[in-house]
Formats: C-alpha cells, structure tokens, sequence
C-alpha cells in the first residue's frame, strides 16, 4: 500500500489554524488528523465538532478524527455531522466496542479502532473484520512530541500478520513520535496510515518535509 500522511492538528498553530491546515493540504498530505480530547481518558483537552466544522467549509483533506474520549458513542453522530471521514475509538474508552462499530457505520462514516501501547491485539481479534482501519499508539496518548516507543514495531507487525492471516484490506495507522528519521521502520512493519504532528508542522519547511517523509519511506533499508 502507498502510504498516506497524517498530519496532526494538535502540534498546529491554532492562532493560525486554517492557513497551517492549508499547508500540509497544499503540501500533498491525504489526511488531516484531528485529536479529541477530554482530560478524562487522556490528561489533555482540545477541540470539539464545532472546530470541525469549521475546518470542514475550506479543506478538502480526509478528515480523520480520532476521539481520546470517555463515552465516545454520545459524541459520534456530532463529529460525524460536522465533517468527520474517519471516526477512531479506543478500545480501551468502549465498554462494547463492537457496538460502537456499529455505531459509526451507521452515520455512514469509517470506522477506526485505536489501541494504547499496553493493549494487545488479541484485545480486537474478533471485531477486526468489521474496521477500516487499526491505530496503533506508538506513544501514550494526551501530548504531543513524545519520544517514538520502539517495542510497538513488534506489535505492528503482529497486526499486519493478523490482517494477512485473515486476508482483510484495513489501513494500519502510527501515531506518535514519527519523524523522516524513523518513518521506513514502522512502513517495513506494515504500517501505510502516518500521523506526525510537531515533526511536519513545526518545520521550518513543510513541503520539504513532506517530500523527505515519502522519500525515507521508501529508500531507506531497516534490518530487526
């Protein structure tokens, strides 16, 4: 698969927030990565579906809107209303994940479940078939510009084989700590879906480093 970036509006300059967006669109990136936060699940908040909205009238990226929400099912049809492509749930927020699922599909929109570095996989075995697409965390999730966790490049490879095993077509996504340095080790494990945040958007060039993200994603050699 070719992969796809995800920029992250959490490390944008919300002064400047449209005109940021704007770039990283301009530069060629396919997805904007919108972070929900509620300072209950994740010790953070940012935005809500009226942001959203917003955004919604002058870009047009595909809007992937992860939720790091308690009770995400009551906000769904809001983000869903206002602009959301993708919707991402943690399976860790969901009492009945499986349901939830249900939910988004029935907003008419995809379906993403996202799980911190401590969940395993096992945890979405028996659901997988019915997503598009998996995020794995590769940070703990609340901040932006943490360090990359390395052990989650097993994990994402345990995903992909899972994904191959049951012959399925869903996007495995990388959140947190992705750089151009480090970019070609999470593609070699199977992921196609990257989000970055301070590492595009605090660039003192963000086409460049557009352009350096897809050149390293596949030009560099990574040996495990």
């Amino acid at each position: 698969m070719i992969m796809k970036l995800a920029p992250s509006i959490l490390s944008a300059n919300f002064a400047k927030l449209l005109e940021d967006v704007k770039k990283v669109e301009n530069a060629g990136c396919e997805y904007l990565h919108i972070d929900v936060m509620d300072g209950h699940f994740v010790p953070n908040i940012t935005l809500g579906p009226a942001l959203v909205k917003s955004l919604r009238e002058d870009v047009n990226m595909v809007f992937d809107v992860h939720l790091m929400i308690e009770n995400p099912d009551m906000y769904i049809k809001e983000f869903a209303l206002a602009g959301a492509d993708i919707i991402t749930v943690h399976q860790e927020a969901c009492t009945h994940l499986h349901r939830t699922i249900q939910n988004i599909k029935a907003c008419g929109k995809k379906v993403g479940v996202a799980l911190n570095p401590a969940t395993p996989i096992e945890t979405i075995k028996h659901v997988i078939q019915d997503v598009d697409m998996v995020l794995i965390m590769t940070v703990n999730p609340g901040f932006g510009g943490q360090s990359f966790i390395e052990e989650m490049i097993c994990k994402i490879k345990e995903l992909k084989s899972l994904i191959d095993s049951k012959k399925l077509n869903i996007d495995i996504q990388v959140d947190g700590g992705i750089n151009p340095d480090n970019v070609s080790k999470v593609i070699k494990a199977g992921a196609n879906v990257v989000v970055a945040g301070s590492a595009i958007f605090n660039s003192e060039n963000i086409q460049q480093t557009v352009k350096k993200f897809r050149e390293n994603a596949i030009s560099k050699e990574v040996r495990y």
